[in-house]
C-alpha cells in the first residue's frame, strides 16, 4: 500500500470457503446495521491481453462495525490489492465496493481523497512520519488536510497521542522516539479523525518482538471501544488477535475463519481476563501458610 496522505460473510464467488463459525455467540451482522465494507465481485486487473495480470478474481466480503479483521497470503496472493482497493487507493477492474455505505466506484480522484481523509484511518509498515515534525505536528497533518482549525487539530492530536500511551513525547521528533514509538504515533495519526474503519497493512514488520507486543495490544483495546479494525499481516501470531481471519491464494480468499463474535472481545483481550480470572490450581495439601506454621 502507498500511503494516503496526498491530502458470517458471504461466501466469495470466485473460490472454496472454509467458514468455521465461533463456538457459541452466532458471527455475523449488526441488527439492521450496513457493513462497514461491502465488496462484491471485485475484480482488479492490471494490463491488457496476454500480458494482464488478474490480482483479484472475484472477491466478495462484508465487514461489520466492530469487528476486527485478518487478511493472510502469500506474496502475489492479492492482498495488497485488496487492502489498495479498501482503503480507496485503487478502484475495482469490474465489481462493487461501498465503504460505510458510500459506492467508490462512483466518486472522483478528488472525492476518493476526502473519504479516505473522512472514513480511513491507514498504519503502515513504514512509519511515513515526516521528519524534523513532532509528534503532535505528525498526528495534526489528517486533521489539517480536513480542515480542521489549529487549536482544536492540537486538542485531538494529544488525545489521540494519550490514547496511544505517548502523552509525554507529544514534542519529541521521530528520530529521537524508538520504533515501537514512531509506530504508535502513527496508529494515532490514524485515529485522529475519529474513522469508520482502521486499516493497518503489515504494522508490526518492522518492530521487534517488544514493540510488536505493545502495537498489538493498542489494537486490541481499540477494537474492545468498537473500532473496526483490518489487517494485513503474513504473521500467524499477528492475525491470532483477530476476531476474523481470511486467507487469499492466487486473487481469492480461500479461507473464511471467525475467531471471535463481531460485539464480543478480541482473541487475546478474552484470553488476558481468562487468566486474570483463574485462580490458579489448588496448593497441594500441606504447602499452604497454615501448614507450614507461617
Amino acid at each position: 500500500m502507498t500511503s494516503p496522505y496526498d491530502g458470517a460473510a458471504p461466501a466469495p464467488r470466485g473460490g472454496a470457503v472454509r467458514c468455521v463459525p465461533y463456538d457459541g455467540a452466532a458471527p455475523g451482522r449488526e441488527s439492521g446495521a450496513a457493513p462497514v465494507l461491502d465488496a462484491r465481485d471485485v475484480v482488479k486487473v492490471y494490463g491488457h491481453g496476454e500480458t494482464a495480470v488478474h490480482a483479484l478474481r472475484g472477491v466478495s466480503l462484508e465487514v461489520h462495525r466492530g469487528d476486527y479483521v485478518a487478511f493472510m497470503g502469500a506474496s502475489g496472493s492479492g492482498k495488497s490489492t485488496l487492502m489498495n482497493i479498501l482503503g480507496c487507493l485503487d478502484v475495482p477492474t469490474t465489481g462493487s465496493y461501498l465503504l460505510d455505505g458510500t459506492d467508490v466506484g462512483e466518486l472522483t480522484q478528488g472525492q476518493l481523497a476526502v473519504l479516505r481523509n473522512r472514513k480511513l484511518g491507514f498504519v503502515f509498515q513504514s512509519f511515513n512520519l515526516i521528519p524534523r515534525m513532532s509528534a503532535l505536528a505528525n498526528v495534526e497533518l489528517p486533521l489539517a488536510y480536513g480542515g480542521v482549525g489549529a487549536s482544536e487539530r492540537r486538542r485531538r492530536a494529544r488525545a489521540a497521542l494519550r490514547l496511544v500511551g505517548l502523552g509525554e513525547r507529544v514534542n519529541h521528533e521521530p528520530n529521537e522516539l524508538s520504533g515501537g514509538q514512531q509506530q504508535r504515533v502513527a496508529v494515532a495519526r490514524a485515529l485522529v479523525t475519529a474513522p469508520a474503519l482502521l486499516l493497518a497493512d503489515e504494522p508490526t514488520g518492522n518492530l521487534d518482538t517488544a514493540s510488536t507486543a505493545e502495537v498489538l495490544a493498542i489494537l486490541d483495546r481499540l477494537n474492545a471501544q468498537g473500532r473496526t479494525v483490518v489487517v494485513i499481516t503474513h504473521e500467524t501470531e499477528v492475525a491470532a488477535h483477530a476476531k476474523r481471519t481470511l486467507r487469499l491464494v492466487d486473487g481469492r480468499i480461500v479461507e473464511d475463519v471467525r475467531n471471535a463474535p463481531v460485539n464480543g472481545p478480541p482473541p487475546g483481550l478474552a484470553a488476558a481476563a481468562a487468566d486474570a480470572t483463574d485462580p490458579g490450581p489448588e496448593p497441594a495439601s500441606g504447602s499452604g501458610p497454615a501448614e507450614r506454621g507461617w
